[in-house]
């Protein structure tokens, strides 16, 4: 069962969302830095993300100080062809896939560079998995390459359970993350989220908020809301993350920013003083979810 502890312990599980955010991302980043994110996520696919503006305000940030680069995890994305603008990409689409890797990872690590003479980035995800088994293990070996120097671990997103399954038993360097819509539609990942736990494997939700209406407006989140003195965004995310899930949030309002970060401490000290209520809370949503 839940403990209030766990809710405390997930609080650092927010990462900050750039995609959509067009020209306004440099400022975004900038705010939510200052509002105290400190985890970044973004992709070298110019449809829905700025990366190189990301970049910008990291190092914005680092130059004005005191943050330090230590102080800040960055991911990033390769996109295939299929999730790319054909008309504005940072590879040859006719290119083999070894070459669009290493360019992509190329224009990565030159966007999010912390200073002239060296670049890393945290964790690079393979955006989906490639149309075939062969094709996706393929592009991990390539990524594989990489690690440990140029980038520190490997994830993918938009995954299913075989083909996880498939990278995990035929990786020598193991996923550390998935990226997954959680949802109603898939069964909240269950036994995905479970597989991931199991081999240490973060996962991460995103959409959280808009792809969960239902839950979102549910008795047991407004309970924890109204409980803990919090909006029901807040409410949510917190039982998300008490899931063990770190929760993208991508909001573009300086004051949501303050208000979710401190939310969310805000339910942990209420958890700590109320443990019954909360496990009982807690243990109503991973039923909800199917976490039983």
């Amino acid at each position: 069962m839940a403990t209030a502890t766990s809710a405390r312990d997930a609080q650092p599980g927010f990462i900050y969302g750039t995609a959509w955010k067009k020209d306004e991302t440099r400022r975004l980043v900038k705010e939510a830095l200052a509002a105290g994110f400190r985890r970044f996520d973004t992709a070298a696919q110019p449809r829905h993300y700025q990366e190189h503006l990301v970049g910008d305000a990291l190092r914005d940030a680092l130059a004005d100080g005191p943050i330090t680069r230590e102080d800040v995890y960055i991911q990033t994305k390769y996109t295939t062809p299929a999730g790319q603008d054909l008309a504005n990409m940072p590879y040859d689409p006719n290119a083999p896939l070894d070459t669009q890797i290493r360019t992509s990872v190329a224009s990565s690590l030159h966007n999010l560079r912390f200073n002239t003479t060296y670049s890393h980035v945290d964790c690079l995800l393979l955006h989906s998995p490639l149309p075939t088994i062969q094709e996706t293990l393929q592009a991990w070996k390539v990524l594989e390459t990489y690690v440990p120097e140029a980038i520190r671990t490997l994830g993918i997103s938009n995954v299913t359970l075989p083909v996880l399954e498939a990278i995990y038993n035929n990786a020598t360097v193991k996923p550390a993350v998935v990226q997954n819509r959680f949802y109603e539609q898939t069964g909240y990942d269950v036994s995905l989220r479970a597989y991931c736990k199991e081999r240490g494997i973060t996962y991460q939700s995103f959409w959280t908020l808009t792809g969960n209406p239902g839950l979102l407006d549910s008795k047991v989140v407004g309970g924890l809301a109204d409980a803990a003195g919090v909006g029901q965004a807040v409410a949510l995310y917190a039982l998300v993350l008490n899931l063990g899930v770190e929760v993208l949030n991508g909001t573009t309002s300086a004051g949501h920013m303050r208000e979710d970060l401190d939310g969310i401490v805000q339910v942990a000290q209420w958890a700590q003083e109320n443990g019954k209520k909360w496990d009982r809370i807690a243990a109503a949503f991973r039923k909800v979810v199917g976490d039983v």
